[in-house]
């Protein structure tokens, strides 16, 4: 089934959006995300659009969010599909900071200068645990596949009038420099599985022939990043995403780019 599709507009969002995306409101749309009717699905996928800077957050782990009287913590999965020259993505700071260093450079601002912006191109992927302190950079479209928790606490936000979360932020960060190696660039490869646990799988396909292994019963999240994809007998178009639940075994014919995201 196409899941439920939901337009989110944003201060850092985008009136333009890429090919497959309609806006004939002229919106700031910054987010696009999918969810199910009837059901409450451990993941959430969506869509980025950024024309600026994303405040420098943290997402706790489970046990901190719980402690908080939330179901989970967040972390999640950034696939970027376009860049502008000279985007950049914040992941990790330069050097280890303590609480309190986080905190004070988090109320100056210069939490900004010590973040790790590195620079990205489309086909780049980065895995991003709880506890990292990041940022999205601007002109970036991507897709990102987390755990469904809507729980993001702002370090700082450049001086934008929204609320900042320092005691819980700094409280579950873990300021150090971004080290996961979950992370990389598709290239020219057909498949590959960026992501294996702990909370889905994340497989990158370009064409059907190598996903028949990957039907196997499991729920799964099927996105399609460049072009129209058959599941089944339904067809879906940059824009969908589609949500096979247990026990379904349903074919995948396509010669286009598309993510599989499965729960563990």
């Amino acid at each position: 089934m196409k899941l439920s599709t939901h337009i989110v507009e944003k201060p850092w969002g985008c009136f333009d959006l890429p090919s497959g995306f309609d806006n004939p409101e002229r919106k700031q749309i910054g987010e696009i995300w999918y969810d199910h009717a009837q059901q409450n699905l451990p993941l959430l996928v969506k869509w980025l659009f950024t024309s600026e800077k994303l405040s420098v957050q943290v997402h706790p782990n489970d046990t901190q969010a719980q402690q908080y009287g939330l179901s989970s913590g967040k972390e999640e999965c950034w696939i970027i599909t376009d860049a502008k020259p000279g985007a950049v993505l914040g992941m990790g700071t330069k050097r280890p900071l303590d609480a309190d260093e986080l905190r004070s450079l988090s109320l100056s601002g210069e939490i900004e200068d010590i973040i790790d912006w590195k620079p990205v191109k489309a086909g780049d992927y980065f895995y991003i645990p709880a506890g990292t302190v990041h940022a999205i950079g601007a002109g970036i479209t991507l897709i990102e596949v987390q755990q469904n928790a809507d729980i993001t606490y702002r370090l700082y936000d450049y001086g934008r009038p929204r609320e900042l979360h320092l005691d819980q932020g700094v409280a579950v960060s873990d300021a150090r420099p971004y080290d996961d190696e979950r992370c990389g660039n598709l290239g020219d490869t057909k498949y590959k599985q960026t992501v294996s646990g702990p909370y889905f799988d994340l497989h990158y396909c370009q064409g059907s022939d190598s996903t028949a292994a990957l039907m196997n019963g499991k729920p799964s999240w099927i996105i399609p990043i460049d072009g129209p994809i058959m599941v089944g007998d339904i067809e879906a178009q940059v824009g969908d995403c589609l949500y096979i639940g247990l026990d379904k075994d349903i074919a995948i014919h396509s010669d286009n780019q598309f993510l599989i995201a499965q729960t563990i």
